[in-house]
C-alpha cells in the first residue's frame, strides 16, 4: 500500500514568492507542483518582510491556485531567509595576570562575552537599542591572544591578557514573528521553520559530507546568501548585497533596454547563442550571446569579487575546499570560473548544483528543473526532517524562547535573556597606593569571581546543553577583595644573609620604617603607608647596626697634625677583612660571608718620626772610666700642646703636634758631661786631667765611636 503525505512549502524571497507541492511517497520525495509569483509591490526588503497584507495577498494566491489542483491547504514549511541574518565580528579581553591557570569555562565566559558584544554591534547596525531582540544562530573563533600574540589555544596558559575575536551570526527575531503574520493573515499555519541556508545545505550537503570545509552560495536577485560547513557542522553564514539584478541592470546599461527585457535577455544567454533585443528607442537588434557576455564582464567581476570576499571573512581568510552555488543568479555565464579564480581554486571546485544534485527525489516532468528551485525544495524537505523547534527555559525567573537552529546550550540562553556577564562578574579589590623608600606603587585587589551559573539546581558549564522548560540561575561573583601584602612580600628573599662578625653568627635582616616607626618584615601593609627599607648590603651597613661602631673608628684613616698640616698614615689604621681578604667599607656583603677585624697601632714619636724620614737625634758609644756609655744629641723636638713628648710617648689619630728640627754637631769631651754624672773624689785636690784613648785632652776636643775617656784626679800632697 502506497503511503503517501503532502508538504506544502513557500519560499518567500525579495522578488517572488515560491509555493511548492512535496509528496512524501515511502520515504521518497517527489515535487508535483511548483508555482511563482512576484510580488505586487516591494513587500519585501533584505528578507525582512516590511508589508505583511501585501506578503500574505502573494500567499494567499498561491494557496489558492494550489488547492484547486491538491485539496485544502492548511499548513506550511516556511524558512527564515538567509539574507536576513546579521553578522558581526567582536573581541573581548581579559585581564589574567596574577590569576590560576586559564581553563575551558574561563574561554567560554569570554567567548561569550565576545558573542554578547557583537550581539549588541547587530543590534546597534540595525538602530535597535537591544541586542536580545537577536537569535544567535552561531558563531565562529576567528583566533585567540595571549599578551597580543596570536595562540592556538588558551587551556593552561598564564600572562598578563587573554583576548578572543570571533565571527558571530544573529537572527532578528521580528523576522520570525512578521512571517508568522502574513501565514496567519492567509489562513495557514506554521507546520516548520528553517533557515534558507540550512534547508539548502540539507539536500545538497548531508552531515556526512559537512566533514568538508564547503560554501554554498545561493545566488538570488538582490542577495547572495552564503552558509560554510566544516568539521561536522555549519560554522558559518552571512550575505553579500549583490546578486543577479546587478547583472540585469548591466544589461540594461549596455544593451538600453528596460529593466523586464534585460532580465528576459540575461536568462536567454543561457539557452541561446544569439539573443534578439528591442531597445527603449524601438530598435529591433540582434546580438551574439558571447558578445553581451563580454559586455557584462566587469559586472561579472563584481558579483564574484564581493561573493569571494565574503567567503574569505566568513572562513577566517581561508578559501574552501569547494563552492556550489544555487538559485536563479548562479546561471550567470562565466560566474562559477571567475569566482574560482577570485578564490584561487581550481575551476573544477566551483560549480552551479541544481534540483538533479537532491537525493532521493524525483521530479514530476511538467515542473521546471534548474538552481533556483533547489532552497524551495530544501525548504520543504529540510523544514519537514529537521524542523527548526523553539525551547522555552526560565533565566533568573525570566522566561526566554529560544529558536533552536542548533544544539542550545546555558550561554544562548543566557544570550537571550540579556544578561551581561561582565556585569555579573565580581569587580577587583580596592587596590592600595603605598610609597616604598619614596617611590609611589600600587598593590591591586584580588580578581573578582566569575559568576557561578546552576542549571535546575546543579552547577553549570556555559556549553551544558540545555532541554525544553530548564531553569537557570546566575549569581553574581564574589568581588575580590583588598591586598593582603606584608612588607616582606615586597623584598627578595635573598635580603637576609646568615653571617659570622669576630666569629660570632648574625642574621642579617634589612631595617624597616613604616610611617617613621619602627617595623617588622611580617606586619601587613595598609592603604597609604610609607614604607622606608634599608638595606644591609654593604660591610659598612652591617658594622653600623651590628654594633661594631669602635671597628668603624679604628678603620678610618690614622691623622696627625704636624705643623699644621694634616698628614695620613694609612698603616696605622685598623683593617677589615671579609673570608680571609682585605675589604673596603664599601663592599658587598655576601651569604656566608666571614668578617674579621685587625686594630690599627698606635706610634710613639720616635716611630712616627722615622716613618717622616726625620732623625730624632744622633748617639755613639764609648767608655768612660771603664764603663760603657751612650752618648746622645738630639735633632727633633716634638710638641703636643704646648707640652714637650719624649720619644716614647704615644701619639693617638687626631693629635696635632709640633716638630721642632735643629742641626747636629760634632760629639766633644764636654757632652760626656750631659749624660754620666760626674763626682770628685775626697782625696782630690780640685785639678783633674782628661783622657781621651790615654792621651791628655780637653773638654772640647772632638770624640768619636768607641773612644775611651777617663777624668783623672791627681792626689793632694798635703
Amino acid at each position: 500500500m502506497k503511503n503517501t503525505q503532502k508538504i506544502f512549502a513557500l519560499d518567500i524571497g525579495t522578488r517572488s514568492v515560491v509555493g511548492i507541492i512535496l509528496e512524501e511517497i515511502n520515504g521518497i520525495f517527489q515535487v508535483s507542483d511548483i508555482l511563482v509569483e512576484e510580488h505586487k509591490k516591494r513587500a519585501m526588503l533584505d528578507g525582512q518582510i516590511h508589508d505583511v497584507p501585501a506578503v500574505a495577498e502573494v500567499i494567499c494566491s498561491i494557496k489558492a491556485q494550489l488547492e484547486k489542483k491538491h485539496g485544502s491547504l492548511h499548513k506550511v514549511c516556511v524558512a527564515a531567509a538567509g539574507r536576513a541574518l546579521k553578522t558581526a565580528t567582536a573581541s573581548s579581553t581579559l585581564n589574567i595576570k596574577g590569576k590560576p591557570l586559564l581553563q575551558k569555562n574561563d574561554i567560554l565566559h569570554l567567548e561569550l562575552s565576545a558573542v554578547q558584544q557583537a550581539q549588541a554591534l547587530a543590534a546597534e547596525n540595525e538602530n535597535d537599542t537591544k541586542g536580545y531582540h537577536y537569535y544567535c544562530v552561531g558563531y565562529s573563533v576567528l583566533f585567540y591572544r595571549l599578551d597580543g600574540e596570536e595562540i592556538g589555544s588558551l587551556i593552561d596558559q598564564q600572562g598578563e591578557e587573554a583576548t578572543v575575536e570571533i565571527i558571530a551570526t544573529f537572527l532578528p527575531r521580528v523576522v520570525v514573528e512578521s512571517l508568522i503574520a502574513a501565514l496567519n493573515r492567509a489562513g495557514l499555519e506554521m507546520d516548520a521553520l528553517t533557515l534558507e541556508p540550512i534547508a539548502a545545505i540539507n539536500v545538497l550537503i548531508p552531515e556526512s559530507m559537512r566533514r568538508l570545509n564547503v560554501a554554498l552560495v545561493d545566488i538570488g536577485a538582490g542577495t547572495s546568501d552564503i552558509a560554510i560547513t566544516n568539521l561536522g557542522t555549519i560554522i558559518a553564514y552571512g550575505m553579500v548585497p549583490t546578486a543577479g539584478d546587478e547583472i540585469t541592470e548591466a544589461i540594461s546599461n549596455e544593451l538600453l533596454l528596460d529593466f523586464p527585457l534585460a532580465e528576459q535577455a540575461k536568462r536567454e544567454l543561457q539557452s541561446r547563442e544569439e539573443i534578439t533585443v528591442t531597445d527603449i528607442l524601438g530598435f529591433e537588434t540582434s546580438f551574439p550571446a558571447l558578445e553581451v557576455v563580454d559586455k557584462i564582464g566587469p559586472a561579472v567581476d563584481r558579483l564574484a569579487g564581493e561573493i569571494s570576499k565574503e567567503i574569505l571573512r566568513l572562513n577566517n581568510g581561508n578559501p574552501p575546499q569547494a563552492v556550489m552555488l544555487v538559485g536563479g543568479g548562479s546561471l550567470t555565464p562565466g560566474l562559477p570560473g571567475k569566482l574560482a579564480s577570485s578564490l584561487q581554486l581550481p575551476h573544477n571546485r566551483v560549480a552551479v548544483r541544481g534540483v538533479e544534485a537532491i537525493q532521493n527525489i524525483t521530479i514530476l516532468d511538467e515542473v521546471t528543473k534548474g538552481p533556483e528551485l533547489v532552497t524551495p525544495i530544501g525548504i520543504a524537505i529540510a523544514a519537514k526532517q529537521t524542523p527548526v523547534q523553539y525551547v522555552t527555559a526560565h533565566v533568573n525567573n525570566q522566561p526566554v524562547r529560544l529558536f533552536e537552529v542548533k544544539d542550545l546550550t546555558v550561554g544562548d540562553c543566557i544570550l537571550a535573556a540579556g544578561l551581561k556577564l561582565s556585569k555579573w562578574h565580581g569587580v577587583p579589590g580596592n587596590g592600595f597606593f603605598v610609597t616604598v623608600n619614596g617611590q609611589d606603587i600600587s598593590l591591586p585587589g584580588g580578581h573578582g569571581q566569575a559568576p557561578l551559573i546552576e542549571k535546575n539546581g546543579q552547577p553549570s558549564a556555559l556549553d551544558e546543553k540545555i532541554n525544553n522548560n530548564d531553569i537557570i540561575t546566575v549569581h553574581k561573583g564574589e568581588n575580590g577583595s583588598s591586598p593582603s601584602v606584608t612588607i616582606g612580600d615586597l623584598l627578595d628573599t635573598s635580603t637576609s644573609k646568615q653571617i659570622v662578625i669576630d666569629e660570632n653568627p648574625f642574621l642579617l635582616a634589612p631595617l624597616i620604617y613604616r610611617n617613621n616607626q619602627p617595623a617588622s618584615l611580617e606586619e601587613t601593609i595598609q592603604d597609604r603607608d610609607c614604607i622606608q627599607i634599608e638595606l644591609m648590603e654593604s660591610l659598612f651597613d652591617v658594622l653600623k647596626h651590628s654594633g661594631y661602631e669602635e671597628w668603624l673608628e679604628s678603620t678610618k684613616p690614622y691623622r696627625i697634625s704636624i705643623n699644621g698640616k694634616d698628614t695620613f698614615f694609612p698603616v696605622y689604621s685598623g683593617r677589615l677583612f671579609i673570608n680571609g681578604f682585605e675589604a673596603k667599607l664599601s663592599s658587598k656583603i655576601q651569604q656566608g660571608d666571614v668578617i674579621s677585624y685587625k686594630p690599627g697601632f698606635t706610634p710613639t714619636v720616635k716611630e712616627l718620626l722615622a716613618k717622616k724620614q726625620l732623625t730624632a737625634g744622633a748617639s755613639i758609644f764609648i767608655t768612660f772610666n771603664g764603663k760603657k756609655v751612650e752618648l746622645m744629641k738630639e735633632s727633633s723636638r716634638v710638641y703636643r700642646n704646648g707640652s714637650r713628648l719624649e720619644m716614647d710617648d704615644r701619639l693617638i689619630s687626631g693629635d696635632s703636634i709640633e716638630i721642632e728640627e735643629q742641626p747636629i754637631s760634632s760629639f766633644i769631651f764636654q757632652d760626656l758631661f750631659n749624660t754620666v754624672e760626674i763626682t770628685m773624689p775626697s782625696h782630690a785636690n780640685g785639678s783633674f786631667i782628661l783622657l781621651k784613648n790615654g792621651e791628655e785632652t780637653t773638654f772640647y776636643e772632638e770624640i768619636k765611636q768607641g773612644d775611651e775617656l777617663e777624668i783623672v784626679w791627681p792626689q793632694s800632697t798635703r
